[in-house]
């Protein structure tokens, strides 16, 4: 607890008003509050000890038991600067940081701004990538027009509550400590409604369905937003709607898979085309492309087609198209299949490993590894 005279930290007579306690603890407040004064450790013991001779002085028995006995009257009895204030804590909140705290006299506007609402998007990997206009239909609530968001019936205005006297917060006293809280009446609002509106029934808003037409840029991904400003759930008592965020989900593609601004997808191959090679028509978001493929290329070989990727929204050019090969075991063979395929297979075996490096570098490694098991 500070020493020094309460009246002398507040820079006032003994015998000042209420006034005049209030305004000097305003201005003392204002000076030395900590977030005008970050670096200057000083400003905030002179912000909590003008605190705390406002607690005092600002209450009628406690003054009187300062003014008597000075800091010993009041021992224990004070909250060393952390006490709510009421309305004149909420006012200079207010004036410090441009706007009022909540707890200042008139309390909160019931006036609020609308709820910002959110819009799942489904796309194609086409129209995701190439860009569309979409129309989506969203339940939303407007202003009133019978009563242009007051809630109250055309002709009458809202009232100051008759609980908290329009501060939308209510004080309750426990001991030496004061608690403020919300009205439970009007909820904070400080207002009531004494004559409901009988289309909205005192929301100040009515419900309805609406069509937007929502921009899709090209190069949007998974959970990318689109901001619609404005069309929002609408404010209560006439305040500003708020934003509705349109997100965007991309189904899964037949063919493609999107990796950024990379697409994959794979290439089935007969046993043939993979063996002697040849050309293949690749299927692009474009159109069909022609892909030579080598002799002997093996399963999971990839074919990089630069360019035929996805331009991202964020920029930079556009990615590439990712063709990982997979060779295909024929099924449903003929006698005459078979039979070529067994001629082959014995002549492959004449061949030794010279045709199937892979193969025989795998068993290679099978018999080191079964040899070092048992010796």
């Amino acid at each position: 607890m500070s020493k020094r005279d309460f009246y002398e930290v507040l820079g006032v007579e003994r015998g000042a008003s209420e006034a005049e306690i209030k305004k000097a603890y305003r201005r003392v407040a204002m000076k030395n509050h900590p977030d005008r004064n970050p670096d200057k450790p000083e400003a905030e013991e002179k912000f909590k000890e003008a605190n705390e001779a406002f607690e005092v002085l600002s209450d009628s028995d406690k003054r009187a038991r300062y003014d008597q006995y000075g800091h010993a009257g009041i021992e224990g009895q004070t909250s060393a600067g952390s006490a709510d204030f009421g309305d004149i804590f909420g006012d200079i909140f207010g004036d410090i940081f441009g706007g009022g705290g909540g707890g200042g006299r008139g309390g909160r506007s019931h006036v609020r701004q609308g709820a910002d609402l959110r819009y799942n998007l489904e796309l194609g990997l086409e129209e995701a990538v190439g860009g569309t206009t979409v129309k989506i239909r969203i339940p939303t609530t407007v202003t009133c027009t019978k009563c242009e968001g007051t809630g109250a019936k055309l002709g009458t205005q809202p009232i100051d509550c008759t609980t908290c006297a329009g501060h939308g917060q209510v004080r309750m006293q426990q001991g030496f400590f004061s608690v403020q809280q919300t009205c439970p009446r009007c909820r904070g609002a400080g207002k009531q409604i004494k004559d409901p509106c009988y289309a909205c029934h005192g929301r100040g808003s009515t419900d309805e369905n609406k069509t937007l037409s929502v921009k899709v840029p090209a190069g949007v991904d998974n959970g990318d937003r689109i901001r619609l400003t404005g069309e929002g759930q609408t404010g209560v008592h006439g305040g500003p709607p708020g934003d509705l965020y349109v997100e965007t989900h991309v189904r899964p593609h037949e063919i493609f898979e999107r990796d950024g601004r990379n697409l994959h997808c794979e290439i089935p191959i007969s046993f043939a085309d993979a063996s002697l090679g040849g050309e293949l028509e690749v299927p692009t978001l474009d159109g069909k492309v022609k892909v030579k493929i080598p002799s002997e290329t093996q399963t999971g070989k990839l074919f990089r087609l630069r360019g035929k990727g996805v331009t991202s929204i964020r920029g930079g050019g556009a990615g590439d198209l990712l063709c990982r090969v997979v060779v295909e075991t024929p099924v449903n063979l003929t006698a005459r299949q078979k039979e070529i395929l067994a001629e082959f297979q014995g002549i492959q075996k004449e061949e030794g490993s010279r045709q199937s490096p892979r193969e025989s570098s795998w068993f290679d490694g099978v018999k080191k590894f079964v040899d070092g098991l048992t010796s």
